[in-house]
């Protein structure tokens, strides 16, 4: 998983996203999402990785299978916020 973090007025900004989706467009009718390279690209990170900055952020943004699944197994996530965008999932959190 590719992760960034940002600093910011309201506090940490994560996102978090699959290598395999990063710079691709995902619609689904009027909903279209695009891994743009300059918000989701970051380094490279294990599973433990991601948990703890999610542990810590204020608001993250999900894209992919796999980094999406992660939020959910450990509870940052509930499944019936996640939409389904042309073969890939997203997800946002806000924590207040």
């Amino acid at each position: 998983m590719l992760l960034n973090e940002r600093e910011t007025d309201e506090g940490l900004l994560v996102s978090v996203c699959d290598p395999d989706v990063l710079g691709e467009t995902f619609e689904n009718g009027k909903v279209s999402l695009t891994v743009d390279e300059a918000f989701y690209d970051g380094e490279e990170a294990d599973e433990q990785t991601v948990v703890d900055s999610l542990a810590r952020c204020s608001v993250a943004n999900l894209v992919g299978t796999d980094s999406v699944a992660l939020a959910v197994e450990h509870g940052f996530v509930e499944e019936e916020n996640v939409l389904d965008l042309d073969g890939t999932r997203h997800a946002q959190l806000l924590w207040m």
